[in-house]
């Protein structure tokens, strides 16, 4: 039996598991795809969010991965969790927008222009040096910042890092090392100026 054939489970599609979605979905079942759509859109919208730093952004970015899904959900082996797969589908959504409109300048001097930088006291200065820590980091290079984004900022394991970019585990851990010591840097240059 394919899952395609799973049975609906008694509390219809709503209880149904993504693998079983998944399997309907690619035979053609709209509904099982709209289901699977409204299930992660929230996670595809935070996970887009996180890596353009600007709503609208981020809402191009989901509207854009969910057209894709209609086409890229064949592709979907089962190798790995339906969540993980999405991850780097909109992860590639998100960097493929950034290059498209080369918004890196416009989304730092962004960052700059609502924060303070490692200001002194108050509990709006905690928030304002976590944004002028997500703006450093948007200055990494990119595969360093993707690591930094998926385990901090997504809160995922060195290891599901590594599915979701397709590298070794220690290489996550590698990219991590790395984009600490430069943050380090980068935050030193950001004070003096």
């Amino acid at each position: 039996m394919t899952l395609a054939e799973a049975e609906v489970p008694e509390g219809g599609l709503d209880a149904t598991s993504d693998a079983a979605l998944v399997g309907r979905a690619v035979e053609g079942d709209r509904a099982a795809f709209a289901m699977l759509v409204e299930r992660h859109y929230d996670f595809v919208f935070r996970v887009a969010l996180r890596w353009c730093g600007d709503r609208a952004n981020a809402e191009d970015v989901t509207q854009e991965v969910c057209v894709r899904l209609a086409k890229a959900i064949r592709n979907f082996r089962g190798e790995s969790r339906f969540t993980t797969w999405l991850y780097a589908l909109t992860i590639n959504a998100a960097r493929d927008l950034l290059r498209k409109s080369s918004r890196e300048t416009v989304k730092a001097e962004a960052w700059g222009e609502h924060s303070k930088l490692f200001g002194d006291g108050g509990a709006g200065d905690e928030e304002a040096r976590a944004a002028e820590l997500w703006r450093l980091v948007q200055e990494l290079p990119a595969k360093q910042r993707d690591a930094v984004l998926l385990v901090y900022g997504e809160g995922l394991s060195h290891g599901d890092a590594s599915d979701v970019l397709g590298c070794a585990e220690t290489t996550i851990s590698w990219h991590i090392h790395e984009a600490k010591k430069r943050l380090k840097v980068l935050a030193k240059r950001a004070e003096e100026e």
